[in-house]
């Protein structure tokens, strides 16, 4: 008897190589942000403690991406907060919006430079206006992890982000990240929040150009997409 195995190599023939095109629910988010008035509730010694900060975010179209036969759009995303009262960096993060056109899969990955990073998921259809991924500590697939210090002092249980694109070309978003406090309970909930004004468009992902400007030139060789069987778990 014969089993038959799922194919967990091959890499879909039909990509379509503009990513603006593809990002379903993300669209509304390619671009440059920026917003004045956002909100941080966070946790310290006297109590919590309430902030207005000011946030650029930076989003812009990478080329489709593929796990054998997955197939992702997304976005490289950079954000950076400071305060009107201080110079230094209030907060800044990196990581990727992604989304999966075949099942709806949303997720965002993200690196902060105290030494953490998680992996949330959400799903969504591809003109929803609003939609939220999320996060657990413990998680193999959605998880998060941090240092030994984060882990014992500020310990961080769960993450969740919840966004809606507005009809007037904002977004806004608010964010809960349960903090287990060395010595505190209950957990805290560390509360974001804000609205962004769009002050650049988005550029085209670096394989769509390359296909636009073959077509200018007559050209019909546009490029394929390989990742040289490369699956080693990005």
């Amino acid at each position: 008897m014969v089993i038959a195995r799922p194919d967990i190599f091959t890499e879909p023939s039909d990509v379509d190589p503009d990513t603006l095109a593809n990002l379903g629910p993300l669209r509304p988010l390619a671009g440059v942000w920026r917003a004045e008035k956002g909100v941080d509730l966070n946790p310290k010694a006297d109590g919590p403690e309430r902030r207005v900060f000011i946030e650029t975010i930076h989003m812009q179209p990478i080329d489709p991406q593929t796990n054998g036969p997955q197939l992702l759009y997304g976005m490289r995303y950079h954000i950076h907060i400071n305060t009107a009262e201080e110079d230094i960096t209030f907060h800044e993060q990196v990581g990727y919006w992604l989304w999966e056109p075949a099942t709806g899969l949303v997720m965002q990955t993200l690196a902060i430079p105290r030494g953490q990073v998680a992996l949330a998921s959400g799903h969504a259809k591809a003109d929803d206006k609003t939609f939220s991924v999320s996060s657990k500590r413990g998680d193999t697939d959605y998880g998060i992890c941090s240092t030994d210090f984060l882990e014992t002092s500020f310990r961080t249980d769960a993450y969740r982000i919840d966004i809606t694109c507005n009809a007037d070309d904002t977004w806004s978003y608010v964010t809960h990240t349960m903090l287990a406090v060395h010595g505190a309970e209950p957990a805290f909930d560390h509360t974001d929040r804000n609205t962004l004004q769009r002050i650049a468009p988005p550029q085209k992902n670096p394989l769509a150009i390359i296909v636009a400007k073959r077509a200018q030139a007559g050209r019909s060789d546009a490029p394929g997409i390989r990742h040289g069987g490369d699956q080693r778990g990005r």
